[in-house]
């Protein structure tokens, strides 16, 4: 079975991160894609996940900072 896109049609380029705001892969894992073996699209999908832990801590750590103690 292949590995699953993790494009959600929301194609759209951060020019703060680099990276698609929709599936948060950058230009050339995002064109890589189509030509990958399952092994580097499972490579490319932990970097995914991991921006996406990054990014959500990141802004768990601005919300505590803009709430009041």
């Amino acid at each position: 079975m292949s590995v699953p896109s993790p494009c959600i049609n929301l194609c759209r380029m951060s020019p703060h991160s680099g990276y698609c705001e929709g599936c948060l892969r950058s230009i050339a894992e995002i064109t890589e894609w189509g030509r990958a073996d399952d092994g580097r699209k499972r490579a490319i999908l932990h970097e995914v996940a991991r921006r996406k832990a990054a990014a959500e801590a990141a802004g768990a750590a601005s919300a505590s900072l803009r709430s009041p103690s």
